[in-house]
C-alpha cells in the first residue's frame, strides 16, 4: 500500500493504464481471432484493414512489440490471400 502522495497518485496512474491497455489489448486479440475465422474474400479484407490499423496503433503505443505487429499483419494478408481475398 503505497504512503506518499506521489506513490498514491502513481497507483491510481498505473490502474488507469493498466485498464487502458487491456480493454486495447482485448480488442486487438478480438479483431485478430475475426480475420482468422472469416471464409469469405470481401469480409477478411476488410476485417483485415481494421486488424492491422489496430496492430499499429498497439504498436505506436508499445502495448506489442513493432516486430510483432509486423510478423502478424504479414501472416494474417498470407491467410486473407489463402481465403482469396486482397490485404
Amino acid at each position: 500500500m503505497p504512503n506518499t502522495k506521489s506513490a498514491i497518485k502513481r497507483l491510481r496512474q498505473s490502474e488507469r493504464r493498466r485498464d487502458r491497455n487491456k480493454a486495447a489489448r482485448s480488442r486487438l486479440r478480438t479483431a485478430l481471432k475475426k480475420v482468422r475465422a472469416a471464409s469469405e474474400p470481401e469480409q477478411a479484407a476488410s476485417l483485415y484493414r481494421e486488424a492491422a490499423r489496430l496492430l499499429d496503433q498497439a504498436a505506436g503505443r508499445k502495448l506489442v512489440h513493432k516486430n510483432r505487429a509486423d510478423r502478424s499483419k504479414a501472416r494474417l494478408a498470407a491467410h486473407v490471400r489463402k481465403v482469396g481475398g486482397t490485404p
